[in-house]
């Protein structure tokens, strides 16, 4: 019987080697979970029978540290959850390794061709939500939009006199027939930028007349376009105005522009002219140069003319039972029955936690107590195998008794 139990106490020493040579091989593995053997004891009818290993669990308890690389697909989970991994054979995987990069075809992968899974973009640009597929990243070009809309918020200087377009009519070449002006950036439908130009002039206490140049061709609305302001310098009049663009002259073969105007909270104070806000829609067609994740997944394709466009969202899987998943190469899992059906959402969302862009989770093992379980087991080991020769010599003397 004796023999037995040594012999059991050296098979299941001999797997615990295994999880904690294993541990430690993998110590530098990016998103690996250590391991645990699980040991419990054995009785046969009430008598000693020995040792086995029951289970090998994983921790899922403890993550990784973060370790910032800088690369744009590189993705490291803070919290809990995994990503999801589409395989060429239509298997599922789940990881914690966020080492990606872009196929060919666009396609976000992580070293062994497996596809990360998240919400795509429909033909409208909106995303997709509840539709988990590959994530795909657009590499054409950024189409250009026309500007439609541009909002300013200025500060009219309530201290200079007043000039009589009568004796001093507007010339955009003559300063001194207005007293301010500031330049814009408009763009029409084929992407071609033009200079808007707006100039102010004082025709009466609290009223201003303002004319537009686009491209040094006047584009004042016919009837001229007038800004009136309250005794406490706030606008009362011509808040909002729109420009036609039809001359040929500037836009070419782009479509004629509308430009609406919008100049709310603009003031008139005795301070100096001043811009305090500009908005407006609009740009030039840009080449894709970059990607850009946030901590919710979100995924952005950031373009040459300064602009970003929605990709995407990566989607994260949790379990009920993590320890239920079976670990299989290439740093993921796949899942089982026990460890229950997956939960899937986005980062940030319920119980799963938030990516951290351009870094990577590392191994969550800890070196200095795998060798402290090193040399435990080895002891074990070393007792066992002394329990056997003990039980050889016993044995050999018995014989020689006989």
């Amino acid at each position: 019987m004796s023999f037995n139990i040594a012999l059991s106490g050296l098979q299941a020493t001999t797997q615990d080697l295994n999880t904690i040579s294993n541990n430690i091989a993998n110590s530098s593995t990016v998103g690996f979970r250590s391991g645990r053997s699980e040991f419990s004891a054995i009785y046969n009818g009430g008598q000693a029978g020995g040792v086995n290993v029951m289970s090998t669990s994983q921790n899922f308890s403890m993550g990784g540290s973060l370790t910032y690389t800088g690369r744009q697909l590189d993705m490291g989970i803070q919290g809990e959850g995994f990503f999801v991994l589409s395989g060429q054979d239509g298997s599922t995987s789940y990881a914690r390794a966020g080492m990606f990069n872009q196929d060919a075809d666009g396609y976000i992968t992580d070293p062994a061709g497996n596809r990360l899974q998240g919400y795509s973009i429909g033909a409208t640009g909106n995303l997709q939500n509840g539709n988990v597929t590959d994530l795909q990243v657009q590499t054409g070009a950024l189409a250009a939009q026309a500007t439609s809309t541009i909002g300013l918020t200025s500060n009219l200087d309530a201290r200079v006199e007043v000039i009589d377009p009568a004796t001093s009519p507007f010339d955009p070449d003559d300063a001194s027939t207005y007293h301010s002006s500031s330049t814009i950036a408009a763009f029409d439908s084929l992407g071609n930028e033009h200079a808007l130009t707006q100039y102010y002039v004082k025709t009466a206490d609290n009223k201003w007349s303002v004319h537009y140049n686009m491209d040094g061709t006047d584009v004042t609305p016919v009837g001229g376009h007038t800004l009136e302001f309250d005794s406490n310098g706030m606008l009362t009049t011509g808040n909002d105005i729109t420009l036609n663009i039809t001359d040929a002259a500037i836009i070419g073969g782009a479509s004629n522009m509308e430009l609406a105007l919008s100049f709310d909270k603009s003031t008139q104070y005795a301070a100096d002219y001043n811009n305090s806000s500009l908005n407006q829609n609009g740009y030039t067609s840009g080449e894709l140069n970059g990607i850009r994740i946030d901590d919710n997944g979100m995924l952005y394709g950031t373009y040459t003319n300064g602009q970003e466009q929605i990709q995407g969202q990566v989607v994260l899987a949790d379990f009920s039972n993590p320890n239920g998943l079976v670990p299989t190469s290439n740093n993921a899992w796949t899942a089982s029955n026990a460890a229950g059906q997956p939960i899937i959402g986005t980062p940030t969302t319920g119980t799963l936690g938030g990516l951290s862009a351009g870094y990577l989770e590392g191994s969550n093992v800890d070196q200095t107590a795998e060798m402290v379980n090193l040399m435990t087991a080895q002891r074990n080991y070393q007792s066992n195998a002394k329990v056997l020769d003990t039980n050889s010599t016993m044995q050999q003397a018995l014989l020689n008794a006989i």
